[in-house]
């Protein structure tokens, strides 16, 4: 049965009003295939469950130490002395990931819940039940449920599957994606798709691959057979410093976008944060992050009055 099917899920974000029309539920499914350095939500990169650390959260191995000697393969060690949020010191625990297999037997251990697992295999069926709870609001508000990752249709078998039960249960529904994807699996998901939230990184393919570490081509195709197709959009542009920011960046964009203009319902300007920087370091992981200043709020005014003066639909997220 459909409703049997698993996936890996990270959060249920319930009263979100930003991925959609409406008030809507969002289901966030791990996995991506890009690696975006500037990415707000990096614990949905990879497919696997893994474990965090919550630095604010932890009582310190002098009060707790419960993970130092519960770890099978030795992978979580004594600090050296820091100082918490009221500065006082403390000594946290130093998790080695090059030995952590993310088994989860720290993050039970941890009475504190500053040791964490993010990502639980979970049915459609076990999905939908937390979002029927919901359809009052979405009934009131004309809202409903955003599929979103990661890059959801990674999952393609649960994503069309929770789609599918959630049009036979009255529900509208949006799938928020990279793109980068089979047309196959887009095919297969737009009988059941009311919106597609749809990133446009770049347009230079050559940078876009060496940023995110995949090219366009294949993004921009699959826009244009969703529009073809008679689907609906709306199109993310992350705004990121010294990337995708320029005027002239923003004249492709408007070029590639009044080819599908009469699909598109807005465009939505996402300006750079450092949100991603401290989910970031609970990963523990080793390798650099984008960081920069946000864009300012002239520059985004500047980039919106110009994809309206393409035909466009613009909003500032």
């Amino acid at each position: 049965m459909n409703s049997e099917i698993s996936g890996k899920t990270y959060d249920i974000q319930g009263f979100s009003v930003q991925d959609g029309p409406g008030i809507r539920t969002t289901v966030f499914l791990k996995g991506c295939p890009l690696r975006c350095p500037w990415c707000h939500s990096p614990e949905s990169q990879e497919f696997k469950t893994e474990l965090n650390w919550m630095s604010m959260r932890c009582l310190g191995l002098e009060e707790c130490g419960k993970c130092l000697n519960i770890c099978p393969n030795d992978a979580i060690a004594a600090g050296s002395p820091a100082q918490d949020a009221a500065g006082n010191s403390i000594i946290y625990p130093r998790v080695d990931k090059s030995l952590c297999n993310d088994c989860g037997a720290c993050a039970q251990a941890c009475k504190a819940q500053a040791l964490y697992m993010c990502g639980l295999d979970q049915t459609v069926g076990e999905v939908m039940e937390r979002l029927l709870r919901d359809k009052p609001f979405f009934d009131e508000s004309g809202g409903g449920v955003t599929v979103s990752g990661g890059e959801c249709l990674c999952q393609p078998d649960f994503t069309i599957a929770l789609l599918k039960l959630c049009k036979e249960n009255g529900i509208h529904t949006a799938v928020d994606t990279t793109g980068f994807v089979k047309w196959e699996i887009i095919e297969k998901a737009l009988p059941y798709t009311d919106l597609f939230l749809y990133d446009l990184k770049c347009m230079d393919s050559s940078l876009h691959r060496q940023v995110t570490g995949v090219p366009n081509e294949l993004i921009l195709e699959n826009a244009r057979k969703i529009s073809e197709a008679g689907g609906r959009f709306w199109i993310r542009i992350p705004v990121i410093p010294l990337f995708n920011d320029s005027k002239e960046h923003f004249d492709m964009y408007c070029n590639f976008l009044s080819g599908i203009r009469d699909s598109v319902d807005i465009v939505q300007l996402l300006p750079y944060h450092k949100m991603g920087v401290s989910k970031h370091d609970r990963l523990l992981r080793n390798e650099k992050i984008f960081v920069a200043e946000p864009p300012s709020d002239e520059l985004l005014e500047s980039l919106k009055e110009q994809v309206e003066k393409c035909g466009l639909k613009a909003r500032i997220h």
